[in-house]
């Protein structure tokens, strides 16, 4: 029998079922989102909750105590991004330095509250928590969640609907960069409300505070998330009380809740009112956490949350800021300020600092879940991903995601200096996913769950006429700010289909070179080779046949170890598997075996403590004297694929970039053998 090894990649370093395409380098692989049991990277934005310290499954909780701390810790990740919005949302509005600013007359102002109004109560209340949150993959929620319950087939019908959702989870990175900015710097122009001068101290000492933020996160979360809750907690009770005192002073600020109000607005501003749409947004970003965050606190735990603190602390803080323009217009520049008497502006300075940290934080954290679980599925290269928890799996900490998004915040708030420039950039990134989030929310119910069109299409087309109205407005925004999430996604747009598609040429290339384990075995039983001490692992992505790492080894050293494993991982179409289902052994005879692991995307591979499970299923390995064998190549884009040349360069600069497969699946570097060719795209 003869051999002809090819250079080696995934196959032998790190795997999936043989649908999907091997990464070059010893990567991860990338699943064909058009192949069944394939799924698209899960969850969105705001997977903050995986770094809380309540982890998943732990909206089981039943006792007293821990049923408040599961309230809390959902107050304080899933509402902080929208619990921060009143302090620039209605100042957006009205302020003359925004550029679609309005006079705050009392027409006006009735106008845009009935609009903050039902905007709350359609998208959030009505679209998220009364349809969208039955939507989930096995407990999970988020847009790319979502995706995964689409039914899916062989052939390019599903490739558009993948595509799209890349691309919103693409914009999705650009609000983790403006959210920590806007945030922070908004609380910080309380500053100047309360002393002038300070205001050329607003941008320092926001820089100082993002710096120490995103300095503290090789820390992990957990400190962090012990307050997440209770300082959310103040600052929601801190804005309702603030709210309710003017409220109390103009109740009449109250008949906003008519629709009335709203619909006036638009007749007699027409396209004005409708870009003003663009700053009316900012009330409800965020509400994309109350899906992604399911899987880690629950539906009731999230609705209630919403209707008995966030909703009323969030309403009475709009409608006390609408009863403050009505006798104070002249406060138009930042009517949240406007709000707290003279004596209470630095206290509220510091409570808003500290929520929008906790804002920023879950933003952060998002950015590290989301990317995790790119990787995992094949759609961004591997990075370095530290576990900060020994008890929570999803607290991690990824040093390269977390130093871009340092250096953009830093650069956002330098180029853009005050909240309201960075509202202008605010927006584009958050209706996008929702008109996406909708759009496959439409598909799921009418492919899995079956319902009809006449069921389906009603409430979807209310939710796209939204979420459409909103994402126009915010387009006009484009050149004033609005280009920045967009530059930033359509890079990693491009980095996440250009990593897709240079393994998927490289999956077909290795296609034909694939050996069944059969006829490799009867040679070993025909030629019986030489069988030295200790155990061989070789990683291969086909569960079938044979790694031409294996081959290439056996081809030059004529050897092989007493146990010889082959090794294959699979991503599943689900958040997590538990370790009592993960593992399965076969025993191929001949001193083999064939182990297939299966993770979820949100969890990370780790070959060692993967290998100890064995022993439960019959198969001892000695750690000590094991060996891993993986397959590096050298890309070159001299090749003859489809592949446009500027992306094979691509593909090859981020595959040598790319974190190396020994760190990845927590090898120990001294015992893995690389073996490699070059290869041309």
């Amino acid at each position: 029998m003869g051999y002809h090894p090819r250079a080696m990649t995934e196959d032998q370093a790190g795997t999936l079922p043989s649908t999907e395409a091997p990464a070059a380098d010893g990567g991860s692989p990338v699943p064909d989102a058009s192949a069944p049991g394939n799924a698209p990277p899960a969850s969105a934005r705001t997977m903050a909750a995986a770094t809380a310290t309540h982890g998943a499954g732990a909206h089981g909780a039943t006792t007293p105590g821990a049923r408040w701390a599961l309230l809390l810790g959902a107050l304080g990740v899933v509402f902080g991004d929208i619990g921060t919005s009143p302090l620039y949302a209605i100042k957006e509005c009205f302020s003359p330095e925004s550029p679609h600013h309005i006079a705050p007359t009392p027409a006006n102002i009735l106008g845009i509250l009935s609009l903050v109004f039902w905007s709350l109560l359609m998208v959030v209340t009505v679209k998220y928590l009364t349809f969208v949150l039955r939507a989930d993959n096995q407990g999970s929620g988020g847009i790319m969640a979502l995706l995964a319950l689409v039914p899916t087939r062989k052939g390019p019908g599903t490739g558009p609907l993948v595509l799209l959702v890349l691309l919103g989870a693409s914009l999705l990175y650009g609000e983790g960069v403006i959210t920590p900015a806007i945030s922070v710097l908004s609380a910080m122009e309380g500053l100047e409300v309360a002393y002038e001068p300070l205001k050329h101290v607003v941008v320092p000492l926001t820089v100082i505070i993002l710096l120490a933020l995103f300095l503290v996160q090789k820390r992990g979360t957990g400190g962090i998330g012990n307050v997440f809750g209770s300082v959310t907690l103040v600052w929601f009770v801190t804005i309702a009380a603030l709210g309710a005192r003017w409220v109390l002073t103009h109740p009449s600020v109250l008949s906003a809740v008519d629709p009335r109000h709203a619909v006036t607005f638009f007749l007699e501003h027409r396209s004005h009112g409708f870009l003003l749409l663009g700053a009316v947004v900012l009330c409800i970003t965020g509400c994309e956490a109350l899906y992604a965050d399911m899987g880690h606190f629950g539906r009731g735990p999230i609705r209630r949350v919403w209707f008995v603190i966030v909703w009323p602390a969030l309403l009475l803080n709009y409608f006390g800021q609408g009863a403050y323009l009505l006798q104070h217009p002249e406060g138009a520049t930042n009517p949240f300020y406007g709000l707290v008497p003279s004596w209470a502006l630095y206290p509220t300075v510091a409570i808003a600092t500290g929520a929008t940290i906790v804002a920023s934080q879950a933003l952060i954290s998002g950015a590290f879940s989301l990317t995790q679980q790119a990787v995992q599925l094949g759609y961004f290269p591997r990075v370095t991903i530290v576990h900060t928890s020994k008890d929570t799996e999803g607290q991690i900490y990824i040093p390269e995601i977390n130093r871009a998004l340092l250096v953009a915040c830093i650069l956002l708030v330098f180029t853009f200096r005050t909240s309201t420039s960075l509202a202008a950039a605010y927006g584009i990134a958050v209706t996008a996913t929702m008109t996406i989030t909708t759009t496959v929310y439409f598909v799921v119910v009418t492919k899995r769950w079956g319902w009809p069109l006449w069921k389906a299409l009603p409430p979807v087309a209310v939710f796209l006429a939204i979420d459409l109205s909103f994402f126009s407005a915010n387009a006009a925004k484009f050149f004033q700010g609005g280009w920045f999430p967009v530059a930033m996604a359509l890079v990693i747009f491009t980095i996440m289909t250009t990593w897709k598609s240079g393994r998927r040429i490289l999956a077909e290339s290795f296609k034909e070179g694939i050996l069944p384990l059969e006829l490799f075995l009867e040679d070993v039983e025909r030629t019986k080779p030489h069988r030295v001490r200790g155990t061989a692992v070789f990683m291969a992505s086909n569960p079938n046949g044979t790694p031409p790492v294996l081959l290439h080894h056996f081809k030059h050293n004529q050897v092989l170890h007493q146990q010889v494993v082959l090794l294959s991982i699979a991503n599943e179409r689900v958040p997590e598997i538990p370790p009592e289902q993960r593992v399965t052994v076969e025993h191929k005879g001949h001193g083999f075996y064939r182990v297939c692991a299966r993770y979820g995307f949100m969890q990370t591979p780790h070959v060692p403590s993967l290998l100890a499970a064995c022993k439960e299923q019959g198969l001892s390995i000695e750690l000590q004297r094991t060996s891993y064998y993986l397959g590096r190549e050298t890309l070159l884009p001299t090749g003859r694929s489809k592949m446009w040349k500027w992306r094979k360069d691509l593909f090859a600069f981020i595959s040598r970039n790319a974190r190396p497969a020994t760190a990845y699946f927590g090898l120990p570097p001294g015992r893995v053998v690389e073996l490699g060719m070059q290869i041309d795209l």
